[in-house]
């Protein structure tokens, strides 16, 4: 595969993973937030952050447990 080819469906599937993340947030309710931006740059990385991170976590003191 040539690096041409690689970029286009790199990007192609970057910009399929975004539209499902707002999709997916539009359809549920769930804010999206700048998820589907991060997808768009990180992809894969994107979609897993947007299922996986909990907002009440993000203050959590990991050191004092």
């Amino acid at each position: 595969m040539d690096l041409q080819t690689f970029l286009v469906a790199t990007l192609t599937a970057h910009i399929g993973f975004a539209i499902f993340v707002t999709a997916h947030a539009k359809l549920t309710g769930r804010e999206p937030g700048n998820w589907p931006l991060l997808t768009l740059v990180f992809g894969l990385a994107g979609v897993a952050g947007y299922f996986f991170y909990d907002k009440t976590d993000a203050g959590a003191d990991v050191a004092g447990m």
